[in-house]
């Protein structure tokens, strides 16, 4: 009886082991075709692909503020802004 169990245990482990080898190689070939398709658009467009110009370019702003649009400043606001006040109930 002890035999069956473990045999069963160890076909089950083998065929959860195998699914998850089967996932892990689908997201590895889908990482792949991911960067593939990153390098050939950068080729494609003249610009170096890599991790460097990747985040030069995600960090640089999109579009240059607009003259009399809100930007926010360092500068301390001129009140003072209460978010709560504390009062005794009755």
């Amino acid at each position: 009886m002890n035999i069956i169990q473990q045999t069963l245990r160890a076909a089950l482990f083998l065929i959860l082991a195998f699914f998850g080898l089967i996932m892990a190689l689908v997201f590895m070939a889908s990482t792949v075709l991911a960067i593939g398709v990153l390098y050939i658009v950068a080729r494609l467009q003249g610009r170096p692909f890599g991790v460097k110009a990747y985040w030069a370019e995600r960090r640089r702003p999109t579009m240059p503020p607009r003259p009399g649009a809100w930007a926010r400043t360092d500068t301390p606001r001129r009140q003072d802004v209460t978010d709560i006040e504390m009062r005794e109930i009755p």
